[in-house]
């Protein structure tokens, strides 16, 4: 009898061990899926900010009360800057190059505003989000030189990098955009 008193107590710590093995790896699965689940959350807040740097240029670019004031928007102040060759140039969101930069801030896009003030995105998710632009080249504008009006408009070809990231994080995204806007032929 006391031998079947040993055998009980020996199966009980076994199961009692297995039970917690089982525990522990699903807490620490679960911890590992807050964890992802998290970063798949931050990531989409970046990419966000990266398409609102984007569309800010563009809208930046649209802006008749900004072209109309004197003041330049993103893609005018580019071709005045350096070209941008993609083959040997790089375009990151970190680089200090003297790239064109807007800021896109929470308090949103305001007319006749060069958006160059630096500034949270989100203020509740502490976001920051800001495009580099950069003139590619001019080109023909092929099959639409006829179309609209003659030989004497060109495309301008520019390249747009729109970043995002989270504060106090070190991840930053980053989304590009070829742009190609139809303009009187250089000389």
């Amino acid at each position: 009898m006391n031998h079947q008193k040993g055998l009980v107590l020996v199966l009980s710590l076994l199961i009692l061990v297995s039970v917690t093995i089982l525990g522990v790896s699903a807490v620490s699965g679960s911890l590992l899926q807050s964890k992802m689940a998290v970063s798949v959350q931050e990531s989409g807040l970046a990419f966000d900010a990266a398409e609102a740097a984007l569309v800010g240029v563009l809208y930046e670019s649209e802006d008749k009360d900004l072209l109309s004031s004197g003041l330049q928007d993103p893609l005018s102040e580019a071709r005045l800057g350096d070209v941008y060759n993609p083959d040997t140039d790089t375009l990151q969101c970190n680089d200090e190059e003297a790239w064109t930069e807007r800021f896109v801030t929470n308090a949103g896009m305001q007319n006749q505003t060069q958006h160059t003030a630096n500034g949270q995105f989100h203020s509740l998710t502490n976001t920051r989000s800001w495009s580099r632009t950069a003139f590619v080249k001019e080109q023909s504008c092929l099959g639409s030189s006829a179309v609209i009006g003659g030989i004497n408009i060109n495309c301008h070809v520019f390249v747009i990098r729109g970043c995002g990231s989270l504060v106090n994080k070190p991840t930053v995204v980053a989304n590009t955009l070829a742009a190609s806007v139809f303009a009187p032929a250089g000389n």
